[in-house]
């Protein structure tokens, strides 16, 4: 059967007597889908009776395209559904506005709009609120900014707090504004830091654990709210007083500045002259107390000697006075350059100079015995020497007076 045969594409016709098996004919599936519809939105076929059934070509047109705009509609509807979840984000899906699941990263699908919708968390990014200031330090915010320390003064504090998200399902229906609620539990927290410290400890050396403690304070303020968010830094950007005052406060540091220099100074002084005292002291101490060990153990071993003497003594009276006058003569003449010894058997006076005969021994003991040393030549014993005859008789007559 050719393909300009009048019979081809007609199926159970009149024609087709034989049960021949050729491909269904468009018009009556085409028929067929629209009645289907008609009786899917409550239309009326146009029965079996007489008449041709086929609707017009307008009409197949129309029909057609409704079927295949459903289609895409319903196609497009189905794929809006489609949703992509970073590596640094969380999809929360919500069915009719309540939760219903949280999702991980990649390519994830829901329900479509109205049933479904979802939200996308980005956890990893660092949002940073200001305190006391906006954009600049010159932008001051005086309401946040101005704190009360615990010495009753005003302060002029401005810092910055930085955080993340750590529970998307708190952060979204825990917070209603989550950004103001930072800002709140900051001003919070460092109020109740500042107002129990001190100004100069706040300005000066407590900056660093001021920063710390109202990390702490507010981070236990933002658990307490369950809001998701993790306190990551806490920067404090200036702290100063009010610029009413800020002459006055000025001078009162250049003050305390040189109330610094002036006791360092002393310090050193005292560090320097203090030392130096105490080993005086020491020294002094030292002195007297080997003076006294000297002294007491002088006196120890003279009277000790004495005891000794005292004892030999009573043994033999005329040896001990002999030996003590010969002892005592001894030292008297050490000290002594010249000496008169009267003789008794002749009456001639005897001269010994002592400090030549001194001087001679000390200047060969120095190495200066290469010239000889001159000869002193003494007076013989049966010559008198040339002296007063008056002084020779007051000391015979002493000498006879001591005997």
């Amino acid at each position: 059967m050719s393909l300009n045969d009048p019979r081809w594409g007609n199926q159970g016709g009149n024609g087709n007597k034989g049960g021949n098996q050729g491909p269904p004919d468009l018009e009556d599936l085409w028929r067929d889908f629209n009645r289907r519809l008609s009786a899917l939105f409550g239309g009326k076929s146009s029965g079996d009776g007489g008449g041709d059934s086929r609707p017009p070509v307008g009409a197949r047109q129309f029909g057609g395209g409704i079927g295949v705009i459903l289609g895409l509609v319903l196609i497009v509807w189905l794929a809006s559904g489609l949703y992509i979840v970073d590596a640094s984000q969380r999809g929360v899906v919500l069915r009719f506005g309540k939760l219903h699941e949280t999702t991980e990263p990649g390519l994830q699908w829901r329900l479509p709009y109205p049933i479904d919708s979802h939200e996308l968390v980005n956890l990893t990014g660092v949002r940073t609120v200001e305190v006391g200031y906006r954009g600049s330090e010159r932008n001051k915010v005086l309401n946040e900014a101005l704190m009360l320390t615990d010495d009753e003064n005003i302060i002029n504090i401005q810092f910055a707090v930085q955080y993340i998200l750590r529970d998307p399902v708190a952060y979204l229906f825990q917070n209603r504004l989550p950004e103001e609620t930072v800002v709140h539990a900051a001003e919070t927290a460092m109020r109740e830091v500042v107002g129990k410290s001190k100004m100069d400890f706040v300005l000066y050396e407590g900056r660093e654990q001021i920063a710390v403690d109202a990390q702490r304070i507010m981070q236990q303020i933002l658990d307490r709210y369950q809001t998701g968010i993790q306190i990551s830094k806490l920067v404090l950007q200036n702290a100063q007083p009010p610029e009413q005052v800020q002459a006055a406060f000025d001078d009162a540091v250049k003050a305390g500045q040189d109330l610094e220099r002036q006791k360092n100074e002393g310090e050193a002084y005292k560090n320097d002259v203090l030392p130096k005292a105490q080993g005086t002291a020491s020294r002094l101490l030292e002195e007297a107390n080997g003076y006294k060990q000297r002294i007491i153990a002088s006196a120890e071993g003279d009277a000790s000697r004495f005891k000794q003497v005292l004892n030999e003594y009573v043994k033999a009276p005329e040896v001990t006075r002999q030996r003590m006058y010969i002892d005592t003569m001894q030292q008297i003449l050490t000290n002594t350059s010249k000496v008169m010894v009267d003789t008794k058997g002749s009456g001639n006076l005897l001269y010994l100079p002592l400090d030549k005969l001194m001087q001679h021994a000390g200047g060969q003991a120095d190495g200066s015995a290469a010239r000889p040393a001159e000869p002193v030549t003494l007076p013989p014993l049966n010559e008198a020497p040339v002296s007063d005859t008056r002084s020779r008789d007051g000391l015979r007559s002493r000498d006879r007076g001591e005997r």
